[in-house]
Order: C-alpha cells, then sequence, then structure tokens
C-alpha cells in the first residue's frame, strides 16, 4: 500500500468516525488528466459539522502521519471545504454544493474503494 493510499484510507476513516455521509475515496491515478491520485469525498449535514468533519480529518491525520494539509480552502463559510495533502485531496461538502458540483460524476472513470469500517 503506496503512502497516499494510507492517508487516503486515514482521511476516510476520521470522516466515517464524525459521522460523514456517503464517505467515498476515488482512485485516480489510472487517469492522465487527474490533478492528484486520490479524492477522498464526503457530506456533512450543517457548516457546523462540514467543519468538525475538517477538523477530525487535520487531527487523525497529523497524529498517524506528522503531515498537515499544504492548503485548506472553504473553512470559513463550510459550504465546501477542501484539504489538499499533494495526493490526496479531501472534499467535505454540504449536501447541496456535493449535488451542484457532481465530482463522482467527473471523476466516475476512476475506481472507488472501499472504505473498512
Amino acid at each position: 500500500m503506496t503512502e497516499s493510499e494510507i492517508l487516503a484510507k486515514l482521511a476516510a476513516q476520521a470522516l466515517v468516525e464524525k459521522k460523514g455521509i456517503d464517505v467515498k475515496i476515488m482512485d485516480l491515478r489510472g487517469l492522465p488528466s487527474a490533478p492528484t491520485s486520490f479524492f477522498v469525498i464526503a457530506s456533512g449535514n450543517v457548516p457546523s459539522h462540514v467543519s468538525a468533519l475538517s477538523d477530525h480529518v487535520h487531527e487523525i491525520i497529523k497524529k498517524a502521519t506528522g503531515i498537515n494539509p499544504s492548503k485548506v480552502e472553504g473553512y470559513a463559510n463550510a459550504e465546501w471545504i477542501l484539504m489538499d495533502y499533494f495526493d490526496v485531496v479531501v472534499h467535505i461538502f454540504q449536501q447541496s454544493k456535493r449535488d451542484f458540483y457532481r465530482l463522482e460524476q467527473l471523476w466516475e472513470d476512476g475506481t472507488t474503494l472501499e472504505i473498512e469500517n
């Protein structure tokens, strides 16, 4: 298992632990136009849930690996928070934003990995 795959699985587990909705890992390594190796995608109910999910992902990854995201965007309004770990990008949405941007459909040529509960 690669370091990127471990990071993606850590993020997904953190999201599941905090009751993230419809958590998915998308493996994009086989797609030449992909901006990263993995997308981890989840939804939260309300802005406070979305930001709590982001906080937990940060805490779990930092504790396990010592790695901080290179960039976090959208935290202030918590409609869509993007956490950039270079080879892994975590997307945490309010459901309306997830439905609007449809990342799973845009990158459907990627492989969706199983998340162990």
